[in-house]
């Protein structure tokens, strides 16, 4: 029988796993089951992600996660928020009894059982991309070799969070210059006009319109209609 696999072990694995994740959201749903099960004492976790203009939790392994953040963005406190704004790892042992959340903590324990959390700052160097929070339900549940071993994976899941962005976003530039580029071909063609000549048409009933250009240029090669 061979021996269980080491934390080292398991983390390299998950590392490993994590470099073929393409898409963002598949990426929270694997951290999840990655976290569960090599982070000895995590009983629920939760990715919250950060946008331009709000915070969200996309992904969790609870349904129970969604309440827990929505109370520390209403209220405004928790250690997510925490480890948001100011931390980069927030722990407590006893959410009823932490004087730093004294809404938050008292009424999350009651509703949901949570008892201890530990929330990790997902970043780049430039970038805070949102958190990852271990929550248990158990007292004091995270020791010190927990907590280590989170912030470890943190870091990976912070790399591999910007990575699936990047690509993500990479990708859709493409699209939308292969469209663009279609929908210019459809006016020099009609019409005799130049690329440049063809893209200025492009742009002023986007700017005209109030609506993006990617979108002008779907629109002419989805209904073949010139824009007006």
């Amino acid at each position: 029988m061979e021996p269980p696999a080491s934390f080292a072990d398991q983390l390299a694995d998950a590392a490993r796993s994590m470099q073929g994740w393409a898409s963002t959201q598949l990426t929270l749903e694997k951290v999840v089951l990655v976290a569960t099960e090599i982070i000895q004492g995590c009983d629920l976790v939760g990715i919250s992600i950060v946008h331009s203009d709000r915070i969200d939790t996309p992904v969790g392994s609870n349904e129970r996660l969604n309440r827990i953040d929505e109370l520390q963005f209403v209220l405004k406190e928790g250690p997510c928020f925490d480890a948001l704004r100011m931390h980069e790892v927030v722990h407590s042992a006893d959410l009823a009894n932490d004087r730093r959340w004294p809404r938050w903590g008292p009424l999350i324990s009651k509703e949901t059982g949570v008892s201890s959390i530990v929330s990790y700052r997902l970043y780049t160097t430039r970038d805070t991309l949102g958190a990852m929070n271990l929550y248990s339900t158990d007292l004091n549940a995270f020791d010190a070799d927990d907590i280590t071993n989170g912030h470890a994976l943190a870091a990976h899941v912070g790399v591999a969070l910007a990575a699936s962005q990047n690509a993500e976003h990479l990708e859709m530039a493409i699209l939308n210059r292969t469209v663009i580029g279609r929908a210019e071909g459809i006016l020099m063609e009609r019409f005799g006009l130049t690329p440049d000549q063809a893209f200025a048409v492009l742009r002023r009933v986007s700017q005209k319109g109030n609506v993006k250009l990617n979108r002008v240029a779907e629109e002419l090669v989805l209904t073949g209609q010139t824009p007006t």
